[in-house]
């Protein structure tokens, strides 16, 4: 509820400038000066430099479903960095969000990737213990909007990062398909 009108006009143009050049497609969400993807998020980290938006990070508190088993967390999403901040920033943002998920009171963090950069996020997280990186799930969530010619949830193969906040990573429950019980963030 901070952001003003041109915080989110800001926001819009700096998430289709990062996500356009991965497919056109990733770019479409944030059309219309829109600053989030599927969920609004409920807090934001947003880093600026002399030139405007520099990195953003989002979480949202939900229940998911792993397995059998509901479970509270905070799902982390919508991260980006600029273009010519690229290799500085999500290590940095992960570390920020922390404290903040402590605040929340939720047991884990929860995040997704595609497949294609589990080596990428191994490197940045897994290695220095920042996160657990998790090969091999599907999740299946809500699309944002209803279209009346595809189904109103969609199934994905992803990898999954899961941040231990209160809890221990041993008490992450076992299963391979998530549940997110709404859109992607």
């Amino acid at each position: 509820n901070e952001l003003e009108l041109a915080d989110h006009i800001e926001l819009s143009d700096f998430f289709r400038k990062t996500y356009g050049p991965t497919g056109e497609f990733n770019a479409k969400p944030f059309e219309g000066h829109r600053s989030w993807a599927g969920a609004r998020p409920e807090i934001r980290a947003i880093g600026y430099d002399d030139r405007g938006v520099a990195i953003h990070i989002a979480a949202l508190r939900r229940f998911i479903k792993v397995g059998e088993i509901d479970l509270l967390v905070a799902e982390l999403g919508l991260y980006g960095v600029r273009p010519d901040l690229e290799g500085l920033g999500i290590t940095h943002s992960i570390r920020v969000m922390y404290p903040v998920l402590r605040d929340l009171g939720v047991p884990f963090g929860f995040g997704t990737v595609r497949s294609a950069l589990q080596k990428h996020i191994t490197r940045l997280l897994g290695r220095q213990g920042l996160a657990t990186v998790l090969p091999g799930f599907r999740v299946r969530s809500a699309r944002p909007d209803i279209c009346l010619t595809v189904p109103p949830t969609r199934v994905e193969d992803v990898v999954v990062l899961v941040l231990p906040i209160a809890r221990p990573m041993s008490e992450w429950p076992a299963g391979e398909m998530i549940e997110r019980n709404g859109p992607e963030l």
